[in-house]
């Protein structure tokens, strides 16, 4: 529950909408429903905003199931990220209405509407490697109710291709940019917006790029001002963070 939802059944408590006992049973599992192998966050969005979102990476698809048939028995829009085809499958069997990107390997499912933001996030990024990174950015950034403009293969090896994008770069309130190989487009981007830049090094390049660690510290040492940098193929926390920027 968010705050607002909380001060609505306050609010129809104390208008003799609904009685005691039925707001009891709506906030009886505050803060959190214990699950055995997991605690379920309930309080989350009321601390920070958003619900707690299902990572599914070391997770077996019993888990996963057991995870999603609980969450599914509240109001919250559900997001799963690092998810399997197989984990997908059975969750759709639950939810009917379970969407999976493959690529972004997401598992989504809105049960209410999410007001879109007027402004929006701009997920850039440097090469069709980096797109899976893309999708789990986008994904998450959506569900949060953002708008976003996604700008693939845009990387410094053609400059010009990312010139040519520059002003729909500009307009953004936030910009994620994603790059593996040496990670130079962050430092490029920043370069060139007046906005926060959220760069995203991925596990994309040759040896020497040793798993994103290469792109990490190119991002890290950037000596453009506005770049801060998330972990390797993180996305996720790339977007959560994009959101709360966009939303301020």
């Amino acid at each position: 529950m968010n705050k607002d939802e909380v001060k609505a059944l306050l609010e129809a408590v104390k208008n003799s909408e609904i009685d005691v006992g039925t707001a009891l049973s709506k906030i009886e599992d505050l803060p959190y429903k214990e699950l055995g192998f997991a605690k379920i966050d309930n309080h989350r969005e009321l601390r920070v905003g958003y619900p707690e979102v299902i990572y599914c990476a070391g997770k077996t698809t019993d888990q996963v199931k057991k995870i999603f048939e609980y969450m599914l028995t509240g109001d919250n829009n559900i997001l799963a990220t690092r998810a399997t085809v197989e984990m997908y499958n059975v969750v759709k069997k639950l939810c009917k209405d379970a969407k999976y990107n493959e690529l972004g390997k997401t598992i989504t499912i809105k049960k209410k509407k999410v007001s879109e933001t007027d402004s929006y996030i701009a997920i850039v990024s440097a090469g069709t490697s980096d797109i899976a990174v893309v999708e789990e950015a986008n994904e998450t950034a959506r569900i949060f109710g953002n708008k976003t403009v996604i700008i693939n293969d845009v990387g410094v090896a053609g400059i010009h291709r990312l010139l040519s994008k520059i002003d729909i770069i500009r307009g953004a309130k936030v910009v994620i940019v994603i790059a593996g190989m040496e990670g130079a487009l962050a430092s490029v981007v920043g370069g060139l917006v007046d906005k926060p830049v959220i760069a995203v090094p991925t596990s994309v390049g040759y040896g020497a790029n040793l798993g994103g660690i290469s792109a990490l510290l190119s991002m890290l040492n950037s000596c453009a001002s506005g770049v801060t940098v998330v972990n390797i193929d993180n996305g996720f926390g790339a977007a959560y963070s994009a959101s709360i920027i966009n939303k301020l």
